[in-house]
């Protein structure tokens, strides 16, 4: 089990994609997003896998939640700078954690 302080640790923000590319060097299928989280943390990339459900047009403008402060990761030849969320459907594939209404890039989920 986990503390409260150490849940407080994990920083959840919302960012609005900017862009979108292909990575194709990926081991399964994946995009390259560009996220901007506000002016406190800036621009940060991350892959996701969400081809199944999201083609790259409709990501544009999207309000996401992120991890912010893990560590960036090295995924294929690109760094990953945020851990983008979602939630697993019926058959596995990813569906991204978003708000339901626009909120201001960076807020912190609480």
């Amino acid at each position: 089990m986990i503390t409260y302080d150490d849940f407080s640790k994990v920083d959840i923000r919302v960012g609005t994609i900017t862009s979108v590319e292909d990575f194709p060097e990926a081991r399964k299928p994946a995009y390259k997003l560009t996220i901007d989280f506000g002016p406190e943390i800036g621009i940060k990339r991350s892959s996701a896998q969400i081809t199944t459900h999201y083609t790259k047009d409709e990501l544009i403008g999207k309000q996401v939640l992120g991890v912010v402060n893990f560590p960036p990761k090295q995924i294929g030849p690109m760094m990953s700078e945020c851990l983008t969320l979602g939630l697993p459907d019926g058959q596995n594939q990813v569906v991204l954690i978003a708000p339901t209404k626009p909120v201001p890039n960076g807020g912190k989920l609480f």
